[in-house]
């Protein structure tokens, strides 16, 4: 489609202008046309009929998200627990970015320490939910979910005494977004710092607390069994998990773009089955001359005597005139389920969860469309991982983990590298995928222990275990397809002694210096 011309006229300035300075009046023509162009290169900026009522906020981050941060979050929370599209939306995006919990293993130089780290974390993250409920893995889920529900959470760390017996002198409590305190706003005395609803920032911009209320505001028990003041926590203490889409200090629920089209849904659906049931109801109609019997439906009265009128199954309606009978016949339902699949398509794409995964409807993929579409989903759940999940959540209970195990005199250092593992995904072709990784980890393109990793194994662990089972195999005599020291890939046995009993390595036994296979005549130095 072409455009039209540009046309730009010359005002009644310019040409006074243009009178005295027609150099002058030129230079501004020439600019007014060029700043037309500009404006006219983005339709999306255009003014006219097709833009009317298409209202547009130049507001920060933060002056959109608080006014509405709250009634987004109680819309949503309503949706999640009374809308199974909501629902099944949290709960993959959570099986997906935690599942079983993202797991940490110590990575220091010394092996030795780093087994003791990993055996004194894995003794203590069964105690370090503060209310007593769960264990690291559940309190990541649980940090997950309140911030996908509520835009954002805050996990808390609450250090003990050494009198309390935790493994570790330390846990950590979750709390939901309703307890940030965003009524607290003000500026420190000299330009120091300020308080942005609810989060306390140094004169350089650095977060240094968080203002907290100590229960929920939203509990139901009475005024005086809570309390209503907000604490000053420092930030140190104070892990904000929240997904950053612009320069923001808070977040939103996930799936706030579906909001609507969640609710339209259910609107429709509800009203689709009372249309319904009223269709199911009225079997006829009888038109009798009996004017007695003028009722279009039973009555009943209510306290103040009024009729009442109702529906119910198998209804004979009577109307007035004529001595005739006529049944009712429901009105079709065509393109109800085009309809609600392409609703459920925009819903899906709210949420950033594949149509497929969110409703469980399987009849229009393949194998090769749900490998391409599960593969944009994975690069969407490990940016999130990595970016967000661990650096947001997991490294610093690693780290306030890892200071209080020094202080306690538990480990070596106050500060301990870790390698975080995600729970892998589920393979769609395990052979296919299988065999790419053994050919890879031969090729030298990754190492054996990332090939583990990946799938969410321990490298050490396997290690250990592929040990244990080799001994045990080896003392009492048995030889199986998995153990590739007897067997070979392609299931023939290899030579027992082959292999030195006490190490499990193939043995040398031929001299590479001294090939004995060839004649004397052919010996290295002679010639045939």
């Amino acid at each position: 489609m072409q455009s039209k011309p540009l046309q730009v006229r010359l005002g009644v300035f310019d040409r006074l202008i243009g009178t005295f300075s027609p150099e002058r009046a030129a230079k501004r023509f020439a600019a007014r046309i060029a700043l037309a162009n500009m404006t006219r290169a983005y339709d999306g900026a255009a003014k006219g009929r097709g833009t009317d009522g298409w209202s547009t906020s130049g507001k920060s981050a933060d002056a959109e998200i608080s006014p509405a941060a709250a009634v987004l979050r109680d819309r949503m929370r309503d949706l999640v627990r009374n809308n199974p599209t909501a629902a099944r939306a949290v709960s993959v995006l959570v099986n997906n970015l935690v599942g079983t919990g993202i797991r940490p293993r110590a990575k220091t130089k010394d092996k030795d320490a780093n087994e003791k780290i990993d055996a004194l974390f894995e003794e203590w993250q069964r105690f370090c939910d503060a209310d007593g409920h769960t264990d690291f893995y559940g309190l990541q889920s649980l940090a997950v979910r309140s911030m996908i529900e509520g835009g954002e959470s805050f996990t808390i760390k609450r250090p003990r005494r050494r009198s309390d017996r935790f493994p570790v002198p330390v846990q950590f409590q979750v709390l939901e977004a309703d307890h940030l305190d965003q009524s607290k706003n003000g500026e420190y005395p000299g330009g120091s710092g300020q308080v942005r609803y609810g989060i306390e920032y140094d004169g350089i911009g650095r977060r240094t607390a968080y203002w907290l209320f100590r229960d929920h505001p939203g509990d139901q028990n009475p005024i005086t069994g809570r309390s209503l003041q907000s604490d000053r926590i420092e930030a140190k203490r104070v892990f904000h998990l929240f997904e950053r889409q612009r320069t923001q200090s808070r977040g939103v629920p996930w799936g706030t773009p579906a909001l609507r089209a969640l609710r339209d849904i259910d609107d429709w659906q509800a009203a689709e089955l009372v249309r319904k049931k009223t269709e199911a109801c009225m079997v006829g109609i009888v038109f009798g001359a009996d004017e007695s019997e003028q009722s279009i439906a039973p009555t009943v009265e209510d306290a103040d005597g009024n009729k009442i009128e109702q529906f119910e199954p198998g209804l004979i309606a009577y109307a007035r005139g004529g001595k005739d009978i006529k049944f009712n016949t429901p009105g079709s339902t065509a393109g109800v389920y085009e309809w609600h699949s392409v609703m459920l398509h925009i819903i899906a794409a709210g949420w950033r969860v594949p149509y497929e995964l969110l409703t469980g409807d399987l009849k229009q993929v393949n194998f090769s469309s749900s490998r391409v579409g599960l593969q944009e989903f994975r690069r969407m759940i490990e940016s999130l991982q990595w970016q967000m999940v661990i650096p947001m959540l997991c490294q610093p209970i690693w780290d306030a983990f890892c200071e209080a195990a020094y202080t306690d005199g538990k480990i070596p250092a106050p500060s301990i590298p870790v390698e975080w593992s995600p729970p892998r995904f589920e393979s769609v072709n395990p052979l296919q995928d299988a065999t790419t990784d053994l050919m890879e980890v031969r090729a030298g393109f990754v190492s054996p222990q990332q090939a583990i990793a990946k799938r969410g194994y321990d490298p050490k662990a396997v290690l250990r275990e592929w040990a244990e089972f080799a001994a045990a195999w080896d003392e009492a005599e048995l030889v199986f397809d998995a153990d590739p020291r007897r067997v070979s890939k392609g299931g023939q046995a290899q030579a027992v002694d082959a292999f030195d009993p006490e190490t499990g390595e193939p043995k040398d036994e031929t001299n590479p210096g001294d090939d004995q296979s060839k004649p004397d005549d052919q010996a290295e130095g002679t010639k045939p």
